[in-house]
């Protein structure tokens, strides 16, 4: 198979505008002949939703939530990123560009990420448009703040609800088509299968989460929008509804998945505090500018913390140890997450931990309070605080946050090329479902950036270009094709309801989330990725011989629900274990601990594996095949990062 990444020619600052004119168009009185299924209701899926609406496509939305409100972007704090420049401090589209490249590891697309990098700018100005409410200087202007991995302040923000801000306003949009019935709305509703016909993306197999019915969609295209799968660690700072089904349905229909094993652990997260824990919460990133990183200087001080024979304030100054400051002078505490993550992790083997756990270290603002006073740090982050106390019972503004890194985000994806069309003809993927602007390690406050770019500015370009080669004629849900898919859904749900076994879904899917945090997390080596490899796979089989559903698929079942998003997570560990266990390198989340340099950086080896790692599916418990994507880099010079 030979991966066309479809990227076009030209100097990289011309690709996208020039690329824009070349696309073939249809025209207004054509769009309306045409029907778009998106799936997820996130920042990418509801912008997408609400822009092709916008543009006369019938689109159909769907989203296992009971309101778009519910997606996980929701959950986003700290900002987006846009190189607007405002603060006059050397910003540009350029820098950006290279910030994100760099931040990545030299393991993304430079086209798709400049692109990236252009488009930002009009994301603010849409946002602004539609009235969410920016944080803004004295005189009226837009604020900006700092984010790990970049020297100057881009980052655009709404206190720490920047996430839920700009849903707030995607989904206004969303719903301004869904009143004209340009969009039609499905909540409640999960994807459970692609349906292909003649090669082509046609339609989608569904379970109303309600009543439990099986039904299908057609359409002309369809367009994943369904986030990232880092509740395969089943510990994470996602919401627990999160899943990867859509996206490995598709996966097992055809569609190549991408760098699997790059994998963001975020820094800033408080640390788990006991076995019976469902999720991770996150503490945004945005923090580091104000909040200093550090743990004890010696072992034996960080034990008495622990046992409690000396308390934080009885620390000194000069027996405290800011060791991202430290190392890495010229970026001190705004590094890149993957970095402050390795470093946690450091300081915390080395026994200098604190908390309980000695998993844990200190993200301290007294200096900040000192300089600037409690009121200005409360106007920053005064949500985030309460949130921290409301949580763990202590005071930050009286005494440091204790933090740990818990995965966060996932850079792999389906394989989509510069239109973000997957290697499935009529088959897109948008936002974090895909792989393909963040190389090997996300810089903070793109997430949000990555979402509404996919759906406000790049997808209703190039899915056009598709639609205008594609027949007006519909195919109905009565065709074979929809028939099978819709009756292999239904007997994976009856196999799953007649195991009738003796162990809980979630036991399961805790077993598996160890099995990926001890062996594919923060640092992963061969041996024990062999070892990881095999422990899945029994899991898996075991899986299908013991596991417990209880009810009937024809109601209200979370059980089943679970189950069919647990099937899918182990054979996605397999594989996330398989693609680190063939990339002898390491590259930002990526971090094989038998490729380091003597600071214990990340090595990179950019001779053999420059590439994007695209996996088919090959069967169940089959060897997957790799396709590589050569990556080409012609404005950048590789070179091994340094934030120092």
């Amino acid at each position: 198979m030979i991966l066309d990444s479809k990227i076009p020619e030209g100097p990289l600052a011309e690709k996208w505008d020039k690329h824009k004119f070349n696309v073939k168009l249809v025209n207004p009185a054509n769009k309306r002949k045409y029907d778009i299924i998106v799936v997820g209701t996130g920042l990418a899926g509801a912008s997408a939703a609400a822009t092709l609406g916008e543009l006369g496509y019938n689109v159909k939305a769907f989203c296992f939530q009971d309101s778009p409100r519910r997606a996980h972007s929701i959950a986003a704090q700290g900002g987006i990123n846009a190189a607007k420049n405002y603060q006059n401090d050397g910003d540009s589209i350029f820098r950006l560009f290279y910030d994100t490249i760099k931040g990545g590891d030299y393991r993304a697309r430079e086209a798709n990420v400049y692109r990236l990098a252009q488009v930002s700018v009009d994301i603010i100005d849409q946002c602004v448009a539609q009235g969410v409410p920016f944080a803004r200087e004295y005189g009226g202007l837009l604020a900006n703040r700092s984010f790990g991995g970049a020297q100057v302040s881009r980052t655009f923000y709404a206190r720490g609800q920047t996430g839920q801000q700009l849903l707030l306003g995607a989904y206004s949009a969303l719903n301004r088509q869904i009143a004209y019935g340009k969009v039609k709305m499905y909540p409640r509703t999960e994807m459970l299968d692609l349906v292909m016909v003649d090669g082509k993306a046609r339609g989608i197999v569904v379970r109303n989460l309600i009543t439990g019915k099986i039904e299908s969609h057609s359409a002309h295209a369809v367009v994943l929008a369904t986030g990232g799968y880092g509740n395969v660690f089943f510990l994470s700072t996602n919401a627990m509804g999160s899943n990867a089904t859509a996206a490995w349905r598709a996966y097992k229909k055809g569609a190549l998945f991408a760098n699997p094993c790059f994998t963001q652990i975020h820094p800033t997260c408080i640390p788990v505090s006991g076995d019976y824990q469902s999720k991770l919460t996150l503490m945004s990133e945005s923090l580091r500018n104000d909040g200093r990183v550090w743990v004890p200087k010696t072992v034996e001080t960080a034990q008495r913390l622990r046992k409690g024979e000396i308390t934080v304030n009885d620390i000194k100054e000069e027996d405290r140890d800011y060791y991202l400051e430290r190392k890495y002078p010229a970026f001190g505490n705004l590094v890149p997450r993957d970095v402050a993550s390795r470093n946690a992790k450091l300081v915390c083997d080395e026994g200098r931990g604190v908390g309980s756990s000695g998993l844990a270290v200190f993200l301290d603002f007294a200096d900040a309070i000192k300089r600037e006073g409690q009121p200005a740090i409360a106007a920053k982050y005064g949500n985030l605080f309460d949130m921290y106390q409301k949580i763990t019972d202590e005071n930050p503004y009286e005494k440091p946050m204790r933090i740990y890194p818990a995965v966060h985000y996932t850079m792999g994806g389906l394989w989509v090329d510069y239109n973000l069309m997957t290697n499935i003809p009529g088959l897109y993927a948008t936002g974090e479902c895909n792989f393909s602007d963040h190389g090997a390690n996300r810089l903070g406050a793109s997430a949000l950036m990555q979402g509404l770019a996919d759906g406000y500015f790049v997808i209703p370009y190039t899915i056009g270009d598709y639609l205008a080669q594609t027949p007006y004629a519909k195919i109905g849900t009565d065709h074979p094709a929809f028939k099978e898919a819709e009756q292999a859904v239904i007997d994976k749900n009856q196999q799953l309801l007649s195991i009738n076994g003796n162990r809980t879904v979630d036991d399961f899917h805790k077993a598996l989330g160890q099995i990926m945090w001890d062996y594919c997390g923060m640092a992963r080596n061969a041996e024990g990725l062999q070892f990881a490899k095999q422990e899945i796979r029994k899991l898996r089989e075991e899986f299908w011989r013991d596991v417990k559903v209880i009810g009937v698929n024809e109601e209200l079942n979370i059980t089943l629900e679970k189950a069919n998003r647990v099937a899918d997570f182990l054979e996605l560990g397999e594989l996330m274990v398989e693609d680190a266990l063939q990339r002898n390198e390491s590259c930002g989340g990526h971090f094989r601990e038998e490729y380091q340099t003597p600071e214990n950086e990340a090595l990179r080896d950019d001779e053999n594996f420059a590439y994007v790692a695209a996996w088919e599916f090959t069967g169940v418990g089959n060897e997957p095949v790799l396709h590589k994507e050569e990556l080409k880099f012609e404005n950048v010079k590789l070179t091994q990062r340094s934030y120092k």
